[in-house]
């Protein structure tokens, strides 16, 4: 991967990858991990990268650049005054546990078991956005669930979402809404949320990948470097952008070829990890 002449188509896959996943952490509140780890991994594979770890450079480096997209989208949400930072702090802790337990599943398992999860996950939150059956009319209950309900959810999602090297989002939202705030509160508050998973699941791949030997050019562990900088840097330019859509728009339909989106995804995976 170090020839000019490969580095630079490289760079403008990676780059398109990063205009797509701002966009989609801005309207949908999620962190881009959806859109950025397929994106990768099939760069990745094109490019000649060691198959036995392209999965985990892709969680790794999609977590890096979640850090970007969403902290610019809860800065740009919260300028709007609709993040609920009362529930960024008090899910903190358990989300943090749950990454821990999400990086001590994924050091310990091969890139086609990782691909699998990823392709698993990818299909029932595809599902969700083009049948939202989970959605519900009315609240469970006006306040958020506090104690071992809290816990449990918590560290679920940190887990969950550090596994598949998103920023939860999707999770997150489903919870909120379903205990009474507001869909555009959700979604501000789920980009914070994303933030509080991806820097300690980023810490932790570039930890658990440390010196390996097929990991491509400058990479620091499983978080390539390359590839961060250039998704996160387009991602920062369009994440106001899908902020501005979330407001102003109905996304109804947007939700709905997005998780056609996810489901064509989630085939793909799923038959590249079985094959």
């Amino acid at each position: 991967m170090g020839d000019l002449a490969v580095q630079i188509p490289l760079v403008l896959a990676l780059m398109a990858a990063g205009l797509t996943a701002g966009f989609a952490a801005g309207l949908f509140g999620i962190g881009g991990g959806f859109v950025v780890v397929p994106a990768l991994i099939a760069v990745y594979h094109y490019f000649g990268v060691d198959p036995s770890v392209i999965t985990h450079v892709a969680v790794g480096t999609s977590l890096a650049t979640i850090i970007v997209t969403s902290l610019r989208s809860v800065q740009a949400h919260a300028a709007r005054g609709v993040v609920d930072f009362e529930i960024l702090k008090s899910w903190a802790p358990w989300i943090v546990l749950g990454v821990a337990g999400g990086l001590v599943l994924a050091g310990s398992v091969k890139g086609q078991v990782l691909v699998l999860v990823f392709a698993t996950g990818v299909f029932i939150m595809g599902l969700h956005f083009v049948f939202p059956i989970l959605e519900r009319k009315d609240p469970i209950a006006r306040d958020m669930p506090t104690g071992p309900l809290r816990a449990g959810l918590a560290t679920f999602l940190g887990g969950f979402s550090a596994l598949l090297g998103i920023g939860g989002g999707t999770i997150a939202i489903l919870v909120m809404t379903s205990y009474g705030r507001s869909i555009h509160r959700a979604v501000a508050t789920a980009a914070g949320l994303g933030a509080i998973i991806a820097i300690p699941g980023a810490i932790g791949f570039a930890i658990i990948g440390w010196g390996h030997a097929s990991l491509p050019m400058g990479s620091i562990g499983y978080i390539n470097i390359l590839g961060a900088v250039a998704i996160a840097a387009m991602s920062y330019f369009t994440a106001p952008l899908g902020v501005r859509a979330a407001h102003a728009l109905n996304a109804v339909m947007l939700k709905r070829a997005f998780g056609i989106y996810l489901l064509v995804t989630s085939a793909m995976m799923l038959h590249e990890g079985l094959s």
